[in-house]
């Protein structure tokens, strides 16, 4: 069914480093082991983070403080994701499940992991059966516009990518990639879910960072030759976007990001910039420039980081 001649090599392979070499010395794949010896590892949260408030980003990667719970739109999100990740596992290993399994399955994590005293509704008077059924829609979309999962070859889910973006060490960068599927057409597509309410331009996503510093990452384990699309599935709405970048746009966006990693080095205040994204802001109960910052709460100080453990492995039965 798909061209056996497309190969995705792993970072060891010396073809993956021909491949390397051909696109550019902008980008180096790496291990888990060796990421971010020489610096701080950033990715696109991280990168967006500063851009849209320096405080914040402060906040949580300088003086890692705890995020105070998190919105209902980012917990909808995650549990769809996870949802849709055991559905392409288990339509792999063990046949394609029927939709009523896979929304029971989305209801039954979505009921283990809410905890009403974290999860916020920032719009008042929205009940949660509204955001349950919005997940419930966002995946019976997306079953119904790709059964019987046979149209594309998962090569990867929650794929993690590490690489730098320059020798020595100073620009180490990492993510997570929804989805990176082998078309019938031989192309790879780099896919990310998203549940948000508002679909961008294709201006927009023709400029997006996210999947494209994706691209730098993962491009050479499949080889220069074969081409890669990136591909943004808006589940509410169901509409797909899709966009490519030329080797000198992937140049050109790793000079970029070094310059943004850089200009995050060199800064000292961290100013906040108030706008009505505070009102989804884990920390705007105790941020100064936060409307709804509490009277009695004491301003955030730096601490140590915490570990964290490692996510459980998902089983892979609905």
């Amino acid at each position: 069914m798909y061209p056996s001649s497309i190969h995705a090599w792993r970072p060891d392979d010396p073809r993956a480093a021909e491949c390397r070499a051909q696109s550019g010395a902008w980008v180096h794949e790496q291990s888990e082991a060796s990421i971010g010896t020489a610096g701080d590892v950033y990715s696109h949260s991280r990168l967006s983070a500063f851009e849209r408030c320096p405080r914040k980003f402060q906040y949580r990667y300088l003086w890692k403080i705890p995020a105070e719970g998190e919105s209902i739109e980012g917990f909808v999100g995650k549990r769809v994701h996870e949802v849709l990740e055991r559905l392409h596992r288990v339509a792999e290993s063990y046949g394609v499940p029927s939709l009523p399994k896979v929304l029971w399955r989305f209801q039954q994590m979505f009921a283990e992991a809410y905890d009403a005293s974290r999860v916020r509704i920032v719009r008042e008077g929205t009940p949660l059966d509204f955001y349950r059924e919005l997940g419930e829609q966002c995946l019976a979309n997306y079953y119904h516009e790709h059964y019987p999962f046979d149209r594309d070859e998962t090569l990867a889910l929650e794929e993690h990518v590490s690489f730098q973006l320059g020798r020595g060490g100073r620009y180490a960068v990492q993510g997570f990639v929804d989805r990176i599927a082998r078309t019938r057409d031989g192309a790879i597509e780099i896919q990310d879910y998203k549940t948000s309410a508002r679909v961008p331009s294709q201006a927009e996503v023709d400029g997006d960072r996210q999947l494209a510093l994706y691209q730098i990452g993962i491009g050479a384990r499949f080889g220069a030759q074969h081409r890669v699309r990136l591909v943004w599935r808006y589940l509410r709405q169901r509409r797909t976007l899709v966009s490519t970048r030329t080797p000198e746009q992937l140049g050109e966006l790793a000079a970029q990001t070094r310059g943004l990693i850089d200009q995050i080095r060199s800064e000292t205040v961290f100013d906040p910039k108030p706008s009505a994204l505070c009102r989804w802001c884990e920390y705007r109960e105790g941020c100064p420039a936060s409307p709804e910052r509490r009277a009695d709460r004491p301003e955030y100080a730096p601490r140590s980081a915490r570990r964290t453990e490692a996510p459980a492995q998902l089983a892979l039965m609905f």
